[in-house]
């Protein structure tokens, strides 16, 4: 019998947000409705050999109004929210030490692979920065390239600035001006 994940979707100032959780009440992704189509092929060659159906739920285990919170302000609404994402052993360990990062700043892909213990391994690195199916919560948008720039968001280069001046981590109007790109 398939595991049943819990579909609801977040009006954000950046967006509609897509977030699927298990009836356990973890997160198994959050991504941009846009990129819906991609979510669901992600999600379906993961759990392949764990089959799941989605069903539509209205705050599945107060995760969506936990994110409402941060969006509005509340920026620890997120720090101890459940996460279950498949991915491979160094996904893992790269999504975990994501977790680690104080809200508020950021963190190089090379600063990211020696904490990991892997000081070779930016590329790595960013490539299971690339594949977090939890975005904002695991904050992979906390993540940048050695010169300071905002690289390599998924969602946008606009979305990643305006987060990142959501949480202090860069000056607002910076990301403003990014955001009118």
């Amino acid at each position: 019998m398939p595991q049943c994940f819990l579909l609801d979707t977040l009006s954000t100032p950046l967006g509609d947000l897509l977030i699927i959780a298990d009836e356990q009440q973890r997160l198994r992704a959050v991504e941009w409705k846009e990129y819906e189509e991609g979510l669901y092929h992600l999600l379906a060659r993961r759990y392949k050999n764990d089959p799941f159906e989605l069903t539509e739920a209205v705050n599945p285990g107060g995760l969506t109004q936990a994110l409402a919170r941060y969006f509005a302000g509340d920026l620890q609404a997120i720090d101890t929210l459940a996460v279950a994402s498949l991915g491979t052993a160094f996904q893992q360990r790269v999504w975990q030490e994501l977790r680690k990062i104080p809200c508020g700043t950021t963190i190089t892909y090379g600063e990211l692979a020696a904490r990991l213990g892997s000081p070779t391994a930016s590329r790595a690195v960013g490539m299971a920065n690339g594949s977090n199916p939890v975005s904002i919560v695991v904050p992979c948008h906390c993540v940048i390239g050695a010169n300071g720039a905002l690289t390599g968001y998924a969602g946008g280069v606009q979305r990643k600035a305006w987060l990142l001046a959501h949480e202090g981590a860069i000056a607002r109007q910076g990301a403003l001006s990014l955001c009118n790109l």
